[in-house]
């Protein structure tokens, strides 16, 4: 196993941008006012990791195909990841369905795994990671992502809603974006230039 720390930073840096926005820090945030946050922070996370460890297995996969090819599909998906990020509405995703206090680590735990697990399908970061394990390493991707996850959903629980009244969403998003773009002219000028 060889881990690569800018890899580690890497995966870190462009998955914590991109799930900044997404709506499931704002479903952390809001589960943790009405539910215990440390539980639902267990809940998240274990989902976080089943995506995690699926996206880079899917990457793992895709690093079986020759160097090129690796790099045009992972200029494409960056571009795509930049393209989803600059086009987005920085809308709030305030849409909160839950009415009633869920109590108890379990029922909490489970709530909390089942609304990452089901709303992370394909969603950029799972793509993002799976494009990253695919041309940086897998454990590296792993680590960088789940810690990136995970400590999005903990600053959602934590200091969340100062994030929502002081920081735009459209900023972080355009941050994003960028650094998405920027990767894809990477990667594109990798193909050519080799």
């Amino acid at each position: 196993m060889h881990l690569d720390p800018l890899a580690i930073v890497t995966a870190f840096g462009l998955i914590f941008l991109a799930e900044l926005p997404d709506k499931t820090m704002f479903a952390s945030l809001a589960m943790g006012t009405r539910m215990r946050p440390l539980y639902v922070w267990f809940g998240t996370s274990s989902a976080f990791l089943v995506h995690v460890a699926i996206a880079v297995g899917a990457g793992g996969l895709i690093g079986l195909l020759p160097d090129w090819i690796v790099k045009l599909v992972s200029a494409a998906l960056f571009a795509f990841g930049a393209f989803m990020l600059l086009r987005a509405g920085g809308d709030d995703g305030d849409e909160e369905s839950e009415t009633r206090t869920v109590t108890g680590f379990w029922p909490v735990y489970s709530t909390a795994f089942m609304a990452v697990f089901i709303s992370e399908w394909g969603d950029l970061t799972q793509i993002t990671t799976a494009n990253l394990a695919a041309s940086n390493g897998t454990w590296s991707t792993a680590i960088g992502s789940a810690a990136a996850l995970m400590s999005v959903s903990a600053l959602a629980l934590i200091a969340g809603r100062f994030i929502a009244k002081r920081v735009p969403l459209k900023t972080v998003q355009r941050i994003g974006g960028l650094c998405m773009l920027g990767l894809a002219i990477w990667s594109l000028v990798e193909v050519f230039a080799a």
